[in-house]
């Protein structure tokens, strides 16, 4: 199974179809690779997240037991395995998680093949990029929804269960990070007057908690890639503001997850974009405007307050956390409000 964009090497089959000798393989997935990755810095942020989902989440699972999913392409099913789990069924968004779940619960072992890369097009512009976040969050949720119950009950081992229950409900995290957001002013006027020493000791661990986790592994998933240290390395903080910029449009999508209405699919466009040259073609169809977009230009504004009154009031250990906060939303409304008035995807590096 190949989405349209996807550019098999000419020994996929020699590297994949012999593992179905094993009887209990049920799906192989191959890993993805990236054809426009140094396009522009949304690209390689892009491309960072998937390298970590992969090399990192995918290899983590299949190693110990625990269940991942097919990916919706690059990846082969043996028939009966289909069968087995009942069919693709369309009650939710992301089908492909949906019989993952369900062809592993019927009994069928999935393998992951990270050394076999696939390469495929990333979404070059920010409002494609969004709907296809919004689709994979949403479609999470939904899964959770209709499975969980199912794998509360499967006679499969307490580990299998307690991941599985935390891959299929994680997006619900940024529901957090939305109440984080608003809860950050409050927090520092509460701090205003408290000794400099003591705020340090309370802000750096907890800078350190949240953010230090998340490097190392964004960090692993490069070093395992191979990919040369200047590069990767700065751009941490980029995908760590992006990760929360990303924050409002899919808490959209987990509320909306929690509805029963099932939703349109809507695919993500491609350009054929290769390397980090080449323009858009967008004369196949225009990404409409999301409308999230104006409620990150209003969390982008309120942080630039917060930042601006971290500096104003000395508040020097607040200031890297409220950094995050500022590029994230401020990176994803420039993208947003400067895509609606020129679809010219590519921007500055």
């Amino acid at each position: 199974v190949f989405d349209a964009d996807f550019v098999p090497p000419a020994d996929f089959l020699k590297r994949t179809v012999p593992h179905f000798v094993d009887p209990e393989i049920g799906m192989v997935q191959a890993c993805w690779e990236h054809l426009n990755r140094d396009y522009s810095l949304l690209t390689r942020v892009q491309a960072i997240f998937l390298d970590a989902h992969f090399l990192i989440e995918h290899s983590a699972r299949n190693r110990s037991g625990r269940f991942f999913n097919f990916n919706g392409t690059a990846g082969i099913w043996r028939r009966q395995a289909i069968l087995d789990a009942g069919g693709w069924q369309h009650d939710t968004l992301t089908e492909d998680l949906d019989l993952s779940y369900r062809a592993q619960l019927a009994g069928w072992r999935f393998l992951f093949l990270p050394q076999v890369k696939v390469p495929a097009e990333l979404p070059v512009e920010v409002n494609a990029f969004k709907r296809q976040q919004y689709r994979w969050a949403k479609g999470s949720i939904q899964t959770a929804r209709k499975l969980l119950p199912r794998l509360a009950r499967a006679p499969i081992p307490l580990r299998a269960k307690v991941e599985g229950f935390i891959h299929l409900t994680n997006n619900m995290a940024y529901l957090l990070m939305i109440g984080l957001s608003l809860l950050i002013f409050p927090a520092m006027l509460l701090r205003i007057g408290t000794d400099a020493a003591l705020m340090l000791w309370i802000d750096l661990p907890l800078f350190l908690g949240a953010t230090g986790s998340v490097l190392i592994y964004y960090s692993a998933s490069q070093v395992l890639r191979g990919a040369p240290e200047r590069g990767w390395l700065r751009r941490l903080p980029a995908v760590m503001g992006l990760g929360i910029g990303l924050a409002i449009n899919n808490s959209r999508a987990v509320l909306a997850g929690f509805a029963r209405q099932v939703g349109a699919f809507e695919r993500t466009p491609k350009y054929r974009i290769e390397g980090a040259g080449g323009g858009c073609a967008y004369k196949l169809y225009l990404v409409a405007s999301d409308p999230s977009a104006w409620v990150e230009g209003l969390f982008a504004l309120y942080f630039v307050g917060c930042f601006a009154a971290a500096i104003w009031l000395k508040m020097w250990p607040s200031v890297p956390f409220l950094y995050l906060f500022v590029t994230g939303y401020c990176y994803m409304f420039a993208l947003a409000f400067f895509s609606g008035r020129n679809r010219e995807a590519r921007l500055p590096t």
